[in-house]
């Protein structure tokens, strides 16, 4: 036989292995090989100069998902690199490589697997292992898995879609559907090999789809063993990949994403998923969730469906915010207190104390007119009915998905995945030496630790969040240092006067803004350097604690990086919202932090222009950097990789060979997308109150995103194992403890960070307690009853300026304090406390009728609809009725042999006694 022809693993034994033949693998004395392989390996070993795998002949069908028999369909790939030419050196380790990927397949095969092995055509050490599972494998480990899968056509009528009148309109909005056409309804059942008649099989070929069993395969791939020495069991192809024995791991793409197979059994899914989904002439079209999930698994389905309803959500919020901003920046020049500070009478006589210790100057209030005329645009009335509305919004947004996503669980047979449905992880079970007494079921098990040694690995884990918490707040405070020297620094030099080359930017660089815009800049780049950090150090304290099954994995991980990303992002705009400029003591008598650094002021407006300026940096900043790394790089990646191999035509290699070539999804890739949509959701409902436009720079973000996403994995990724998920796991709770909040961060922006409550009691005080000179309701005279006065001569020689005027006996600052002369000086006014009680009964009353009104909606709006929940009976009631026949045919088979041994008891004792009538 020659080194071309194909043999199998398990079929060797029959076979004579001549002398130079080529078959799988060498025996080797040190590993425990399965006790049926073993006359396999003697014959391999007495077949003398026995070297390397199997080898399989390329047939030259560049599209090809099958063997090269035609007939069995490719399920998984391996791919490794022949290492017997490398150096001598590292021998040993090559070697020990060899004799794991040899058990393993091996253990595969023994476990049901077919195996086929085949040459790269580009690079001659690089080498394929196909996989194949067969049709007992398939329903075995279908019930293993609890597989829904088909019994009977769904014969409940569908409800008629509220957008039918329009169909001529809104058909030009979803997929064409003579490309995906619309699949049937059924109803399922979870697979049960013994019940096979009772199941819709039409096809077996087509039964059970290629996500199923690529799924499967995976399973089966995941336990696997490779290495058994004494007790120690060795097991799973996640540590072969990572201890370099197979280079990749990977199921097919169907087809290329732009061509169409040649195959005519291949139904091009990638490609028409590409054409009507990952396109950029598609962005304006719905989403084909369902070929989605049937491709990707549910998995990755129920994340574009998330996606997707946010983003159709946030389509509403932005058109309420663009509103308000237009508002706002309408009446910007129409503002009383803006024409105030703006007035040269007014303003332009109005003299600010220094905001730092001897080295700033006095300046004229008229100075900050322009962004006097910012604030306005954000700071107005129309931003407190945004900030109610939002609160209302995230409420109907949660309620609304929970009916979607229950929508999704019934169409994609997840309503029963339960946790203990789910296989435990391989590296869990690899770690598991002690015994114990299962609490539910009384059965003896095996777990990786004790109780005491459960509780040391959370300690450990809980100790190392908090330390990299309290490091970002340190790193907060650092920030928070340099921005008071910088403002110190930019006081003492950024002036007009001194500076004739900014002369064009007098009105817009000032000590704040620029103190506000470096800091925030800063600010972001710290934030990726620690998301970098932390995301290793999460994932590190998450394999230690070692969680029992992969949904316990990602939750456990996912609290470490929200609470961490929470702290990372958000503090920052925590602090000049609720810090900044609310314990700055006054001129005569600043506080300082550390003793040593004179703690900031806001401006006279406040500081949520500052809070906007932070926000707008970090989620634009954000976007470009997520979008350099999720698209650019792997890009960049996948031309490098084509560039090497650009001697051969894409025509002429395999389908296996052209998926190796792209990059491999991150094993937390989709992790970290919810993540980032996630921190996007706390930007647009945490701090909207501040920034009206968040939620259309989400929406335009979001447009990006899907379909950014969806090229990315469609072209640039090879295909993702498919995985089961219920629903968006972790993140519903995290989402939810958002929304609530959310509710009380705005109100105290709004209370705290606003000037809004200062001005509403100001405008509504003249006929209880007049403050100012207005006697009706104005704000006329605002800007001058807001501001209190000093007396320059009460400066300490500490923060005394170093020049002063001549003209100038007192300076203006922003409190609300008694003026000099005043027998309570320096003191606060009633003015001060009169706001102070209306912001705590705004906060009080706003958030009670918010929440009040979000618990209404809540408990309104059921969570699961009345349709889907007559589906989900009419589908058990079915499945009753199939387990009902099944065990009536089952219990009739086995009395019919007893039911004949009666009857042929009776005939015989009836015979008996006819002989003894007889005689």
């Amino acid at each position: 036989m020659s080194n071309n022809d194909i043999f199998e693993l398990d079929s060797l034994c029959e076979a004579d292995a001549l002398e130079g033949d080529t078959v799988l693998g060498m025996i080797d004395e040190d590993v425990v090989y399965p006790e049926e392989f073993l006359p396999t390996y003697h014959i391999i070993k007495e077949g003398a100069t026995v070297k390397k795998a199997l080898l399989a002949e390329f047939n030259d069908k560049p599209d090809s998902l099958f063997f090269n028999d035609g007939v069995r369909r490719i399920d998984f790939i391996l791919a490794y690199e022949d290492e017997d030419k490398k150096d001598f050196e590292k021998r040993h380790t090559f070697q020990r490589r060899k004799r794991r990927r040899e058990y393993f397949e091996a253990s595969l095969m023994k476990m049901g697997m077919e195996l086929e092995a085949i040459k790269s055509v580009v690079d001659e050490n690089l080498l394929f292992v196909k996989v194949h599972m067969p049709w007992d494998v398939l329903c075995t480990y279908a019930e293993v898995l609890h597989i829904k899968l088909p019994i009977q056509p769904n014969d409940l009528s569908s409800r008629p879609s509220p957008w039918r009148f329009f169909s001529c309109i809104t058909k030009h909005f979803y997929p064409n559907e003579a490309l995906i056409t619309k699949e049937t309804e059924f109803f399922t059942a979870p697979f049960e090999k013994d019940r096979l008649d009772y199941f819709y099989v039409r096809d077996r070929d087509v039964f059970f789809t290629s996500s199923m069993r690529s799924r499967m395969a995976y399973y089966i791939l995941s336990r696997a063993p490779y290495e058994i020495r004494g007790n120690s069991k060795k097991f799973g192809i996640t540590k072969l990949l990572d201890g370099g024995v197979y280079k990749a791991a990977y199921p097919l793409h169907d087809s290329r994403f732009n061509v169409k197979s040649q195959e005519e059994s291949c139904p091009n899914e990638r490609f028409l998923l590409y054409e009507e989904w990952a396109h950029p002439k598609s962005f304006y079209k719905m989403q084909p969730l369902n070929l989605i999930r049937k491709y990707y698994g549910e998995k990755i389905g129920i994340y574009f469906a998330w996606l997707g309803f946010y983003t159709i959500m946030l389509a509403l919020a932005a058109v309420v915010g663009l509103g308000c901003f237009i508002y706002g920046y309408r009446t910007r020049d129409t503002s009383t207190w803006s024409i105030e500070v703006c007035d040269p009478d007014i303003g332009g006589n109005i003299v600010m104390c220094p905001q730092c210790d001897k080295e700033c100057k006095y300046w004229r209030l008229n100075s900050t007119c322009e962004a006097s005329k910012k604030l306005c645009i954000f700071d107005n009335f129309g931003t407190l009915v945004f900030a109610v509305f939002m609160s209302i919004w995230v409420t109907l947004f949660l309620e609304f998905w929970k009916r979607y996503q229950a929508e999704l669980e019934y169409t994609w047979d997840t309503v029963e995945f339960l946790e203990q449905e789910e296989p435990p992880r391989p590296e869990y079970e690899a770690k598991c030496i002690y015994e114990r007494k299962n609490p539910i079921t009384g059965v003896k098990e095996t777990v990786p630790y004790t109780a005491c040694g459960r509780c040391l690995r959370l300690s450990i884990g809980i100790g190392t969040v908090l330390f990299w918490i309290l490091l970002i707040l340190a790193s907060i405070v650092a920030i928070i240092v340099y921005r008071l020297a910088a403002f110190f620094a930019f006081s003492a030099k950024l002036r007009v006067q001194d500076l004739k080359e900014l002369e064009p930017l007098k009105e817009y660089v000032t000590p704040q803004m620029a103190t506000s815009v470096t800091a925030s800049l800063i600010n972001f780049v710290v934030i990726m350097i620690l998301n970098v950090l932390y995301e290793r150090v999460a994932i590190w304290i998450t394999d230690f604690e070692l969680p029992r099954t992969k949904t316990d994995y990602e939750n456990s991980l996912t609290l470490k990086m929200f609470l961490f990303q929470f702290v990372n992002y958000y503090s920052s705009c925590f602090y000049i919202a609720f810090a900044k400029g609310k314990a700055v003591g006054y001129p005569g008598d600043p506080v300082y932090l550390l003793g040593k650094y004179r703690n900031e002021e806001c401006d006279p407006g406040g500081c949520l222009i500052e809070l906007t300026t932070q926000l707008s940096i970090i989620m634009g900043g954000k976007a470009i950097w997520n979008n350099i790394q999720e698209v650019l790089l792997p890009w960049v990646k996948n031309l490098i990789s084509r560039f090497y191999t650009r001697g051969r035509s894409e025509k002429v290699i395999p389908r296996w060979e052209q998926d190796y070539r792209l990059q491999s999804l991150p094993k937390l890739g989709l992790f970290y997308e919810y993540l980032e949509m996630v921190i996007q959701f706390g930007f647009v409902t945490l701090f909207v109150a501040s920034f009206p436009l968040a939620p259309i720079l989400a929406l335009v973000n979001n447009l990006f995103e899907i379909r950014v996403d969806a090229w990315k994995i469609t072209t640039q990724f090879r295909r993702i194992v498919p995985e089961k998920a219920q629903d968006i796991g972790a993140w519903q709770p995290i989402l939810q403890g958002v929304a609530i909040l959310a509710v009380a961060t705005n109100a105290m922006i709004i209370a705290f960070t606003s000037d809004m409550i200062p001005r509403l009691v100001y405008y509504w005080s003249f006929s209880v307690y007049p403050y100012g000179d207005h006697l009706n309701n104005t704000m006329q005279g605002y800007i001058n009853s807001s501001l209190s006065i000093f007396n320059i001569n009460d400066f300490s020689n500490h923060s005394k300026p170093l020049k002063t005027p001549y003209n100038i006996t007192t300076c203006r600052y922003r409190d609300f304090r008694y003026a000099p002369g005043h027998p309570k000086q320096y003191e606060y006014t009633i003015y001060y406390w009169h706001v102070i009680a209306a912001k705590m009964a705004f906060i009080i009353v706003l958030e009670h009728i918010v929440y009040m009104t979000k618990f209404i909606l809540a408990y309104v709006i059921p969570d699961v609809p009345y349709a889907v929940k007559e589906q989900i009976k009419r589908e058990k009631y079915l499945t009753q009725v199939v387990l009902h026949e099944t065990n009536l045919k089952l219990v009739t088979k086995r009395r019919k042999p007893i039911d004949d041994g009666i009857v042929k008891f009776a005939e015989v004792n009836l015979i008996g006694e006819e002989m003894d009538f007889d005689d």
